[in-house]
């Protein structure tokens, strides 16, 4: 059964609004904090996964609009990128990223120790590891065919896949439950504070927020966003094929914060109330559209010894935002925000992260340290850091 692009966009719609209704009617949703999108999306995978092995029905959305929405989330991330707050928020940044890069170079040490204990070939390692899980499936699906032609590794499309399919679903489910444990240890933020601040909010910390705007800031918005995106992937073909190739989304990011920032030193900066609307309207349906449309059976095609892997790595991502990433970043209520982001793009994708952030910041209290660094760090730094990370262990002896 083919669904085309409006339906698609219906069920994306319905997909949300699923997801608040299933977080308002269960208590454990809203105890451990699970994004809306992922409690609905993951609903409606399951029960696809239900239709196609007991009826031998599959379900085919058309994701046309899919990558358009991730970009334009990243889009609008640029948009929001102010050099200046950027500036004075960066000895924190760069920490961050500290903490970022580390946890990537564990992760592959994790999943190639584990197959030299279950006796596969130490390529599953990266493959379970910041290759799928940081990298995501764009990522996954890049290497896993480099390894497939240049190092003979069989199915290795089909475990990168799964792979990262696992960690999308891990990386949304994971943040609630360590946030929760961390609130623990911290005080909640003074709401006054907060309230008062609110003027203040970046694009992505109030999804839930009436944004006041108007026609022609919403226009003008939306025209700095189709910039970004054409700009940005003519820049991502240019780049293709050269020592300094970058995914799509990166580009786009990048031409966001140029003209962000070139408009800012013009005297026109962007309408902020305008780009948060956009901004969490593209994340919502990207996430929904990508939830929605997971491929669960194709977790069945994991042996057990890539499952045992991807099982330890969920259990490491936790024990690291916990103990490293809570403590590094300060052991406070933003450490809490951060480390719940850094379990979302750990093991799945940025938009995850922005994701788990604000189903702990809505329940808790803002964020704006969290809501500046993850985006940045999560959408642009951590792809070129992962890249250095992948090559620096395929140079190893092991792999020739």
């Amino acid at each position: 059964m083919s669904i085309g692009i409006y339906g698609t966009l219906v069920a994306a719609s319905l997909v949300l609004l699923l997801g608040n209704r299933l977080v308002a009617w269960i208590p454990v949703l809203r105890t451990y904090t699970i994004p809306e999108p992922v409690a609905g999306g993951l609903v409606v995978a399951i029960v696809l996964l239900v239709v196609r092995v007991a009826g031998q029905v599959e379900v085919r959305f058309d994701t046309a609009l899919q990558t358009p929405m991730m970009l334009a989330f990243f889009a609008t991330i640029g948009l929001n990128a102010n050099l200046a707050s950027l500036k004075q928020g960066g000895p924190l940044l760069l920490r961050f990223l500290g903490v970022v890069v580390g946890f990537l170079i564990l992760q592959n040490a994790v999943g190639i120790g584990l197959t030299y204990a279950l006796g596969i070939d130490p390529l599953f390692g990266l493959l379970g590891g910041s290759i799928t899980l940081s990298g995501g499936h764009g990522t996954g699906a890049a290497w896993s065919k480099v390894f497939a032609e240049h190092h003979g590794l069989q199915s290795a499309t089909e475990a990168a896949i799964a792979c990262a399919t696992f960690g999308l679903v891990m990386g949304g489910i994971l943040g609630g439950p360590v946030a929760r444990l961390l609130m623990r240890r911290v005080a909640k933020p003074d709401q006054e504070s907060t309230g008062a601040a609110a003027e203040s909010t970046l694009a992505f910390e109030e999804p839930k927020a009436e944004q006041p705007t108007t026609p022609a800031a919403f226009i003008a918005t939306l025209a700095l966003i189709t910039i970004s995106l054409a700009v940005g992937s003519t820049l991502s073909d240019v780049l293709a094929g050269t020592a300094f190739k970058l995914p799509t989304f990166v580009c786009v990011l990048f031409v966001g914060v140029l003209l962000s920032n070139g408009l800012a030193l013009l005297g026109k900066p962007v309408a902020q109330h305008a780009v948060a609307l956009l901004g969490n309207v593209s994340l919502a349906l990207f996430l929904a559209m990508a939830l929605m449309t997971l491929k669960l059976w194709d977790l069945a095609t994991l042996a057990l010894p890539v499952i045992s892997i991807l099982v330890a790595q969920t259990a490491f991502m936790a024990i690291y935002a916990t103990f490293v990433t809570f403590r590094v970043m300060g052991g406070n209520y933003d450490a809490v925000v951060l480390a719940t982001g850094h379990c979302g793009f750990g093991l799945g994708a940025t938009p995850t992260a922005i994701a788990n952030m604000q189903a702990v910041t809505n329940r808790f209290g803002h964020s704006h340290l969290a809501f500046l660094v993850v985006p940045m760090v999560g959408a642009f730094f951590i792809d070129i850091a992962n890249a250095i990370v992948i090559k620096g262990y395929l140079a190893l002896p092991i792999f020739h």
